[in-house]
């Protein structure tokens, strides 16, 4: 061995090789072109093939075709030709012939990789202990890994419009990840399937057939896609779609490597079943068109409705003109429809549905809820339909649709959010209207289906590598790989543009469903429905609640109102009563709809006590008042000197305490012995003025509990001799004067205000019980006038004298300065008339002590006494 000359030898020989093959490949290619030019004109689709002499391969395209813009594939990319053979040097050390110990060093040119040990023993044997390496071509710094595509740009389903420009707009994002397959670029290879089964099976040939390998398939359209799936299986390909809904594609044992991001059509049918059990619908029908996605999801709503208890009694298909069948419909009094069919046949229903006056609030039709929002302003040459003929037949139908879109702000694994992905789309689809671009809700799906792919392939490559693979080696004949990818995408989950992206065991996505209704010719949200959880949420309705402020202000201002002599504690306590009273109308008017119906029995419990408590504080305190006058001023005259000075406020207010406490005790007992719960009283059913084909079953809601009669006898009673005892003490004190208690002749009349409302309107509303409105009403208004008649015959006279006078004065000092109470100017007078009176009496006594001692007869001198104290004198001496 001489390794010097050896090396040289080969180097040239190498460089001469090569030479020689570039100049026959350059030949060979002119000599293409040169036929070619010739020609002039060629045939779309005409191919040209290089080949290389020798042991050499190509590196680049293979085979470029004529484009229909007089362009060849791949253009831009190279091919020459390269030896897989050495292509490099060899270094010995120590120079000189290879003995026990010589060691070689292998490197390449440039442009070329050393594929084996670049370093070799000779060893005692005169052997060396490692293989010659090879120097093959450097391939590009990414390889390329292919993905069949079927977007239907046209037909049935036109999604490829939204889904292309999303798949490609991921694709650009994945490839820009160094993250994410660094050494790999994807590439989209797409065909429009137009969403028909035969045009498809053209195009997969297509793809299987020419060059280059794709490493899975995406197709559209559950036809299209069950079509790619069943083939799939032969070439060890797995398929992933963006838009297929078809029950059918998840069987396993069929499509044993089929993926998607768009949940089965079957998702929808547990949120139909729940809306007829909540509706109480027991009898359905149904339409379909004629295609396997349809017949198979029916085939699961029947299922699903037979084990609810819930009868499809029509049961109608078509293939392509559904006039026949929406005749059946309306012939059997078809009332809760359900419709299986693409958009373009949804038109042509329509149509004959306005024609046959299947519509408007007799009936209720459920469709499938991702037609584009305007899919029945789209003029069809189709149908002979106006615009405002569909508007009208389509007004209030249900949908229901999978959540296709986050509604949460949150960025996923592109680092977008769903608002970002929206606006990104829009942008690519060059100001196009989505409402009239077909896809462009599946176009999320399609945008989270390529993630999901280059997610799983990023996943294969460690295992691969440990196994001696590379995705780049994937062949249609190549199983481990295919089931690496399988294991991959089967294992996935991550946060993306449309949710939560997770497969189930039949490789079928979950997500939740929406529920869609068509109002004024737009879609709104009413509710959404987790299969999984089995719960039906609705769409929370603002209501717009406002307190009469008026009325609050009045209460308030009455709280602080202080008047000396008038026992303003108690006059306060009266204006709580009377609050609480009041604010006891809302909980008494309260429709059930608003609240829980296991709530409903805390609000009857709020009701009662506010009125119990209200009654007692606002009465309670008035008839303290009037116990005590009665009790103080209406004893005998030798009594009244003594009892005027012992009213203490105390007494007043343990007289209010027992009344409270003995309502709270008696509600105590009530609640826990015998609680309120909530009754359902039934009526007649009523057929509505218009022709609904409905009839109205009116319900009302009582708070009722076992005893009712009992304890309303008893809480009847005591409050009916409270109040007969008010009216008695209030007539008992009408002329009786205290300075202690200066305003109960005004609590007096609130009393006979109280008394006479409340004795009207019990019995009132108890007869009218079954009257929901008329007892409100009554019930109301009786409190809203005993309560605001009340604080206004106690405070208005106060507040008016705040007004005019600036400042709060005692009766007293208020009767001494201008004498404008009329009340306590007799009082005053009263007591004047007494002092005279007696300084009279002790005048007569010393007069007829003298006349009896003396003898004479003369009379005193009255010069000093008032005239008004004569006159008091004389009608007794008369009545003497």
């Amino acid at each position: 061995m001489v390794p010097d000359m050896t090396a040289l030898r080969w180097k040239m020989e190498t460089l001469l090789e090569e030479s020689i093959n570039l100049i026959l490949l350059t030949v060979s290619v002119s000599v293409c072109l040169f036929q070619i030019r010739s020609v002039q004109i060629l045939p779309v689709d005409y191919e040209i093939e290089y080949i290389c002499r020798g042991n050499r391969v190509i590196v680049g395209p293979k085979v470029r075709k004529c484009l229909p813009n007089g362009t060849w594939t791949d253009i831009a990319q190279h091919s020459r030709c390269c030896k897989s053979l050495l292509n490099g040097r060899v270094t010995v050390k120590p120079p000189g012939p290879p003995v026990e110990g010589t060691v070689l060093h292998y490197s390449c040119h440039a442009g070329f990789i050393l594929e084996g040990r670049n370093i070799s023993h000779c060893t005692k044997l005169g052997k060396w202990d490692a293989p010659k390496p090879t120097c093959l071509c450097e391939y590009p710094s990414k390889k390329k890994l292919y993905i069949g595509a079927l977007f239907p740009m046209s037909g049935g389903w036109p999604g490829g419009q939204a889904c292309m420009p999303s798949a490609q707009m991921a694709l650009d994002l994945v490839n820009n990840r160094s993250d994410i397959l660094p050494d790999y670029e994807l590439e989209l290879i797409h065909y429009d399937s137009m969403c028909d089964p035969g045009e498809a099976t053209k195009l997969l040939y297509d793809l299987l057939y020419t060059e280059p390998i794709k490493i899975v398939l995406m197709p559209g359209c559950s036809g299209v896609s069950t079509l790619v799936a069943e083939a799939a299986r032969m070439w060890n390909l797995i398929v992933l779609s963006y838009g297929s809904s078809s029950p059918a594609l998840s069987n396993r044992q069929r499509f044993p490597t089929f993926f998607r991001t768009h949940p089965s059509a079957t998702l929808h049918n547990p949120t139909r079943v729940q809306l007829f059990q909540k509706w109480k619908w027991t009898r359905i029908a149904t339409i379909q068109q004629t295609t396997e996605v349809f017949t198979s999801t029916l085939d699961d709503l029947e299922q699903r409705t037979k084990e609810a208890g819930i009868e499809i009694s029509v049961r109608q298909s078509f293939l392509t003109d559904p006039a026949v069948a929406v005749k059946n419909l309306k012939r059997q009094d078809a009332r809760i429809i359900v419709g299986l069919f693409y958009e373009t046949e949804a038109r042509k229903v329509f149509c004959e549905v306005f024609k046959e006056k299947l519509y408007g609030k007799k009936y209720v039709w459920f469709l499938i809820g991702w037609y584009a929002d305007n899919w029945f302003k789209i003029k069809d040459p189709a149908i002979n339909c106006t615009v405002e003929n569909m508007t009208e037949a389509v007004e209030g139908h249900v949908t229901t649709e999978i959540v296709m879109l986050n509604p949460e702000t949150v960025r996923g694994v592109s680092n977008m959010t769903s608002q970002e992905f929206i606006a990104a789309l829009m942008s690519r689809l060059g100001g196009m209207n989505p409402e009239e671009t077909g896809g462009f809700q599946e176009a999320p799906l399609a945008y989270d289906a390529v993630w999901a792919l280059a997610l799983a392939l990023n996943k294969t490559v460690a295992p691969l590598k440990a196994k001696g693979r590379r995705l780049e080696d994937f062949n249609y004949n190549n199983h481990d790989i295919t089931s690496e990818i399988y294991r991959a995408l089967n294992t996935s989950s991550f946060e993306g543009v449309s949710g939560q992206v997770v497969f189930d065991a039949q490789g079928s996505r979950m997500a939740m469903t929406l529920i869609e209704q068509l109002q004024g010719g737009s879609y709104k949200k009413i509710g959404y429905y987790d299969s999984s959880q089995k719960n039906l949420s609705w769409t929370p309705n603002t209501i717009n609640a406002s307190l009469p402020a008026n009325s609050q202000i009045c209460l308030f201002f009455c709280l602080i109102v202080y008047i000396q002599n008038s026992q303003p504690y108690l006059n306060n306590m009266t204006a709580v009563g009377c609050m609480m009273a009041l604010a006891a109308v809302f909980p008494l008017g309260i429709d059930g709809h608003h609240v829980h119906r296991s709530q409903f029995p805390v609000v009857c419990q709020f009701r009662l006590w506010l009125l119990g408590l209200g009654f007692s504080l606002a009465y309670g305190s008035m008839f303290t008042k009037i116990w005590w006058v009665h009790t103080l001023f209406t004893k005998k005259d030798e009594k009244k000197e003594k009892k005027k000075q012992h009213l203490e406020p105390w007494k007043l207010y343990a007289t209010v305490g027992v009344l409270l406490a003995i309502d709270f005790l008696s509600l105590m007992i009530w609640q826990i012995v015998d609680p309120l719960h909530i009754t359902v009283e039934k009526f007649t059913k009523e057929a509505p003025k218009e022709d609904l084909d409905v009839l109205i079953q009116p319900l009302l809601e009582h708070c009722s509990s076992e005893k009712m009669n009992t304890w309303l006898g008893v809480v009847y009673g005591y409050k009916g001799l409270l109040l007969l005892l008010g009216i008695f003490l209030a007539y008992e004190t009408k002329s009786v004067s205290t300075e202690k208690i200066n305003d109960h002749r005004a609590v007096g009349m609130a009393i006979y205000n109280v008394a006479v409302l409340c004795l009207i309107t019990a019995p009132v509303t108890m007869i009218l019980s079954s009257q929901q409105d008329a007892s409100f009403a009554f019930a109301s208004l009786a409190i809203v006038f005993s309560a605001y008649i009340t604080l206004v015959v106690l405070f208005v006279p106060k507040m008016r004298r705040l007004i005019t006078r600036g400042e709060w004065q005692s009766e007293q000092q208020d009767t001494l300065k201008t004498g404008s109470s009329t009340n306590n100017n007799d009082e005053e007078k009263s007591r004047q008339l007494e002092r005279e009176n007696r300084e009279l009496q002790k005048i007569i006594q010393e007069w007829m002590r003298h006349r009896l001692q003396t003898g004479i007869y003369s009379l005193p001198d009255w010069s000093h006494m008032k005239r008004g104290a004569m006159q008091c004198f004389l009608p007794r001496r008369e009545e003497e």
